[in-house]
């Protein structure tokens, strides 16, 4: 899912629910080893202002670096971290909310600007096998 913001922005979500606990699912998100099993290597520390690279492969279009930082932390709900990759400087929001059937899990980026549609769609492509990725680590998870 994507939209257009007010100022012109771009904002890309992934929504999906998972039939685990809560708590597994934050483990996911805010555990650096965890982390580097669906998303990317990592020096991630669950502590507001704590600075860190995401590490995957270069290739000819990206150098593989993810800046972040670690804006917002309220366990075990949401995560809110500043992304800033290929010129691009965006906020990536994990919120988690209990369900019936375990936990609905809520990811949006904001802020890109300028991008052509086929980089917002290869950011939502990527996403979207981010969280099946992450919905693997959780399921073999004890």
């Amino acid at each position: 899912m994507t939209s257009d913001t007010a100022v012109g922005m771009r904002l890309i979500g992934v929504e999906r629910e998972f039939a685990h606990p809560l708590e597994k699912v934050w483990r996911a998100l805010t555990e650096g080893p965890l982390l580097e099993q669906w998303l990317m290597k990592n020096e991630f520390a669950p502590v507001v202002g704590h600075r860190f690279q995401f590490r995957a492969e270069p290739n000819p279009y990206w150098n593989g670096i993810v800046d972040s930082e670690v804006l917002e932390l309220t366990p075990p709900d949401r995560l809110v971290l500043r992304w800033d990759s290929a010129g691009q400087e965006t906020v990536v929001t994990w919120t988690l909310r209990p369900t019936d059937k375990g936990v609905l899990l809520r990811m949006e980026q904001t802020g890109f600007k300028g991008l052509q549609e086929a980089n917002i769609k290869g950011a939502e492509y990527a996403w979207k096998k981010f969280v099946g990725q992450l919905e693997d680590v959780v399921a073999k998870m004890d």
